[in-house]
């Protein structure tokens, strides 16, 4: 079987792209004097951000006119963005609200989303599967959410609003609600920190193990026999999880876009 350290080559960040028989395309560094190093991933989310854009900026421009999506791409992206508005969104912040953040939503869902299935694609890998870039999103989410809730009550309210009114007398208030303040915000840094590992946890182990499955081919190479035999079994069992892991990519990111809907509910929204 091939070495762990190689297997979590094939899904990890690297600063080139490689392809079968040893070719590799190096991505080029022209930031390298200002100490600063381009990576494959950093790539892949310019590229995904730049279709974004070419894709939704058309897309937005026909909503705004007032004709109706055309063709099967666009009514799909109808179906997802009206899913997040009225199945995400409103009932996580309250239809009040939620329309304001909606921009931020949709744009988080379908980068992850893009990102997620970018992982599908042989040898590109998914950006997702990166802690860092998990982080990133996350601490974009931490910072909408702050600054939601201090919009909305101001920066000393919303602070003081973490600690929930409480009948207590004074001399047990002193010891109690500076506690209680520390724990709900560290409560957010932690919910937060925890969206960032699901997410990453979830593309890493299914991209890791899809590496697994393909390695035993290697492994088999000695004997024709076995090799034809393990070939089979993996390429099926690989086609079925590549199935699987479409799911995921869906599922991962309605679940980070449901959570930051939910986190930004409960800044608007206290106790």
């Amino acid at each position: 079987m091939s070495d762990p350290s190689e297997l979590i080559g094939h899904v990890k960040d690297a600063e080139a792209f490689h392809l079968p028989f040893g070719w590799e395309i190096v991505v080029p560094q022209p930031f390298e004097s200002l100490g600063l190093h381009l990576t494959k991933f950093m790539i892949v989310e310019v590229v995904v951000a730049v279709a974004m854009v070419a894709v939704f900026v058309p897309f937005a421009r026909r909503i705004v006119s007032g004709r109706p999506p055309r063709g099967r791409l666009g009514n799909l992206l109808e179906v997802m963005i009206l899913f997040i508005r009225d199945q995400v969104a409103r009932p996580a912040i309250g239809s009040h609200d939620a329309d304001r953040f909606l921009p931020f939503l949709w744009t988080q869902f379908f980068f992850i989303l893009f990102l997620n299935l970018c992982g599908l694609l042989p040898w590109v890998g998914s950006p997702t599967g990166a802690l860092g870039t998990t982080g990133a999103l996350a601490l974009v989410a931490l910072v909408v959410m702050l600054g939601a809730g201090m919009a909305k009550f101001g920066l000393v309210r919303f602070w003081l609003g973490q600690v929930p009114h409480m009948e207590v007398p004074l001399v047990l208030a002193v010891f109690v609600k500076p506690m209680i303040f520390v724990i709900e915000v560290l409560g957010i840094v932690v919910k937060h920190l925890i969206l960032a590992v699901r997410l990453f946890a979830n593309m890493f182990a299914g991209h890791l193990v899809l590496a697994v499955i393909m390695g035993f081919i290697a492994a088999t190479a000695h004997s024709l026999l076995l090799w034809l035999g393990v070939t089979t079994v993996s390429v099926v069992g690989a086609t079925a999880l590549d199935l699987l892991e479409l799911m995921v990519a869906f599922l991962q990111a309605y679940v980070f876009t449901f959570l930051s809907a939910l986190f930004i509910g409960m800044a608007v929204h206290q106790h």
